[in-house]
């Protein structure tokens, strides 16, 4: 008994040998300081790639369900392309219905919606419109008719102006 409180009064000792630590002896106990301080700057290191690698997931995940939101966001306002083209024949044929276009334009402005401004004799551009008919023999071709409009989304053409062109 007077061994084990002589060595538990000398290991409690504090000095400047290392491997002297709360009363107990690594060299005794078989663990070598200098492996263990490499081990726990492994950890650390796997800690913090592990943290790194969480962090870009979660920013890849936001990034992901932001494009779904987009995605779902243009696929319905693109559903609702035909029921533009049905009001606006609408309002062309009852002057009634006038009052409808400007909140219509509104709204439509707020979703990001916006339509192609394609009028008779405006040079054609093959970016914001279709050709389906072509008439005369010149070299510039002009919009003589719009058949159906266009729309911008978010900038962006979202379906060109169907347009019947007159060259000249």
């Amino acid at each position: 008994m007077k061994g084990t409180a002589k060595q538990h009064k000398e290991g409690s000792r504090v000095g400047d040998d290392r491997s002297t630590k709360n009363g107990l002896d690594s060299e005794k106990m078989g663990v070598n300081v200098s492996d263990m301080e490499e081990q726990m700057a492994a950890l650390v290191s796997d800690l913090q790639r592990t943290r790194a690698d969480f962090e870009n997931f979660r920013k890849q995940v936001e990034i992901q369900k932001n494009n779904e939101k987009k995605a779902t966001k243009l696929a319905t306002v693109y559903k609702f392309l035909p029921v533009l083209d049905d009001i606006d024949r609408a309002i062309a044929m009852y002057e009634e219905l006038k009052p409808i276009e400007g909140s219509l334009k509104k709204t439509m402005k707020e979703l990001g919606l916006v339509k192609i401004e394609m009028n008779k004799g405006v040079e054609f551009d093959p970016g914001l419109a279709e050709a389906v008919m072509a008439d005369g023999e010149g070299e510039k071709e002009v919009v003589s008719e719009v058949l159906r409009p266009g729309y911008y989304y978010e900038g962006e053409v979202l379906r060109p102006a169907m347009v019947k062109v007159e060259k000249i």
